[in-house]
């Protein structure tokens, strides 16, 4: 209660009163925040009645991790409600926006900390003789992990002038998000692909498979759309542990390929697709590496649409019955 004649209180007072030091209180009146009501004879600073209340509102908004300007903008917003006549109470777009943008940032924050814990448990865990090199795979990852190395890798393994969608598509089940709560087995294995991705290819051009060629850009967009269902078809008998199979999964298969270079699907297509996609440049440990880190501990690992291709490749040179020839 304040006490004084005018309905006024210093700045002492209102500071004990808020629970806060002078320096506090002067801090928050300084950045406008706190507005005085009036300055003593002396020049003392002087607050109404409801500056005890709004106080106490900045220090809430102040806990929560929202930043002085975020403030500003929560009580700006106040003030003109209750010039305009309504309650005033906290609780406009202002306050939501800070809100929403503060978890997001704890969401980034928290899921570097688990990084982190990880890490030094994998550290912690590994054999003295692995530290060193172990160091260096988990140095090159910030944390949160960022997956700009692996992007990059695709991107410049993908078709050149690949239509944007197509790539985005295949891009969002080429690279993995890493766990937001990882083991750190799946740490190392983040870091080994990382560094998988850094690496210089061998030669003066990456890998590429016969498909990019022979689609082109545009064909290649309709290839991967095909292989995509395809995939996730497998990938549904790979949970399962069924051996390569003829079945729908390989029919789609085929036909991404079919589509792409628009020709038939012939029992002589299939056998000379089987040799071509023997042939074609490997990134098994890639994918590998893919299933480690999307594999929880004790659990099956996870299909990759590597894992689903060597499914598909199987089942095909299964059904074809005779060694694969490659296409011309």
């Amino acid at each position: 209660m304040i006490t004084s004649r005018d309905g006024l209180c210093g700045i002492g007072e209102l500071a004990e009163r808020a629970g806060v030091t002078v320096k506090t209180v002067r801090f928050y009146s300084d950045r406008g925040l706190l507005p005085e009501a009036s300055r003593s004879a002396g020049g003392h600073r002087r607050y109404g009645p409801g500056a005890l209340d709004r106080l106490r509102l900045i220090r809430s908004l102040r806990a929560l991790g929202l930043s002085v300007p975020e403030v500003r903008r929560v009580l700006d917003e106040e003030d003109e409600t209750q010039e305009a006549g309504g309650e005033g109470a906290p609780g406009g777009g202002a306050l939501e926006a800070a809100v929403a943008g503060r978890l997001r940032e704890l969401g980034s924050e928290l899921r570097a900390l688990r990084w982190r814990e990880a890490a030094l448990r994998l550290v912690q865990e590994c054999p003295p003789g692995e530290r060193a090199g172990r160091l260096r795979l988990i140095g090159a990852v910030p944390a949160p992990p960022s997956t700009a190395p692996l992007v990059r890798f695709w991107r410049g393994w993908l078709p050149p002038r690949m239509p944007a969608r197509a790539a985005g598509a295949f891009l969002d089940v080429a690279v993995p998000r890493p766990p937001d709560d990882p083991a750190p087995d799946q740490i190392l294995a983040f870091a080994r692909l990382n560094a998988l991705t850094l690496a210089p290819c061998p030669g003066t051009a990456q890998p590429q498979p016969e498909a990019h060629r022979t689609a082109g850009a545009q064909g290649s967009a309709v290839l991967y759309a095909g292989l995509a269902e395809a995939y996730e078809l497998a990938g549904a008998h790979l949970r399962r542990g069924r051996d390569p199979q003829p079945g729908e999964a390989l029919d789609g298969f085929v036909a991404a390929y079919t589509s792409a270079y628009g020709v038939r699907d012939t029992p002589d297509f299939r056998r000379r697709l089987a040799g071509q996609l023997a042939a074609d440049p490997r990134i098994d440990r890639y994918w590998e590496l893919v299933a480690e880190v999307l594999t929880p501990p004790g659990r099956r690992p996870e299909p990759t649409p590597g894992s689903a291709h060597d499914w598909l490749l199987a089942a095909l040179v299964a059904q074809t019955g005779a060694p694969p020839v490659p296409m011309t």
